[in-house]
């Protein structure tokens, strides 16, 4: 009887154990099959994403073409400035909008293509402008030797790759153009904080790109001239200015300028009132996913554009 009475309690034991094993087998099936569900479904959306990103560009390609047929400026009030309402799509909804990269300072642009050495006029802008939002103008020399082709360090507060070489993990400079603002960061001591503050107001561009007046903001026009802040003063004033047109003009802007400084913009062409690139920001939603796509456009003489740089959820 006691024998009996064991093995029973042996068999429910194992039976137990082995519910409990199936019980587990069947989960992690379960689990797996869930999971590789949810990826299947991230990947598509990131897909369709994708797709819906290069649908905005042939549509901001359109817009930027019509505008180049129908006027000879670029300024905040035409159309391809206007953001559009979000587009609704198949289990979510696709939000588009334009910028005028030319209405900000080209890092680029503190080297000269044709020296590969840094260019005095930039550089002393580009020093105002960080002053103006509250930077030390220090950094002005470090982004030239980042950027710059040699390797000796700018007087006083330039670095080169001795410098780089110390940081943990050790790095080079670049010693080339950069394509994306976030190489600011790549400057030791930097930082998010200052980069936060810098970098509403700053592009990487080819260095062709001229600043644009008509759409640059009023802490980009005042590093244009020395000792100056006629329109970072009041952000409200200057957008009323702008409504509906061009401001300031090229002629506003000599006047405003103390005399060598307006001769100095004229002399080297340096400020324009059209813009040839552009960043359409695709942002699209499907369920819980999100895709954001930034692509930077180039629009040609003849009004056609094409994307030179696409850089996925951070610009």
């Amino acid at each position: 009887m006691r024998t009996r009475a064991r093995q029973r309690g042996v068999a429910l034991l194992l039976a137990l154990v082995l519910m409990a094993l199936v019980t587990i087998i069947a989960y992690d099936i379960w689990f797996s099959g869930a999971l590789e569900q949810r990826r299947s479904f991230a990947v598509l959306s990131l897909e369709q994403g994708l797709q819906y990103g290069f649908g905005g560009e042939a549509f901001a390609a359109q817009v930027l073409l019509k505008d180049s047929q129908e006027s000879q400026q670029d300024f905040p009030a035409e159309a391809w400035a206007t953001p559009l309402p979000p587009i609704p799509i198949d289990g979510g909804q696709v939000e588009v909008g334009l910028e005028d990269m030319q209405g900000r300072f080209n890092l680029n642009s503190l080297i000269d293509p044709s020296t590969g050495n840094a260019n005095p006029d930039m550089v002393d802008q580009f020093r105002r402008l960080l002053e103006i939002v509250g930077l030390e103008d220090k950094w002005a020399d470090l982004l030239v030797d980042w950027l710059d082709a040699d390797v000796t360090p700018t007087f006083p507060d330039g670095g080169e790759d001795s410098l780089y070489t110390t940081q943990a993990p050790p790095y080079l400079a670049a010693n080339g153009p950069i394509t994306s603002t976030s190489e600011l960061l790549a400057l030791p001591g930097f930082g998010i904080d200052r980069y936060r503050k810098i970098q509403p107001f700053v592009a990487a561009l080819p260095t062709d790109a001229k600043l644009n007046v008509c759409t640059a903001s009023g802490e980009v026009l005042d590093s244009l001239g020395t000792g100056q802040r006629q329109f970072s003063t009041d952000a409200k004033w200057l957008a009323k200015q702008r409504a509906g047109k061009c401001f300031p003009s090229l002629n506003d802007l000599w006047s405003s300028l103390p005399p060598a400084d307006a001769d100095r913009l004229k002399k080297k062409n340096y400020v324009v009132d059209r813009s040839n690139y552009f960043r359409l920001t695709s942002v699209t939603t499907i369920g819980t996913a999100q895709f954001t796509l930034y692509s930077l456009l180039k629009r040609d003489q003849g009004g056609l554009s094409r994307p030179i740089l696409r850089s996925w959820g951070s610009d």
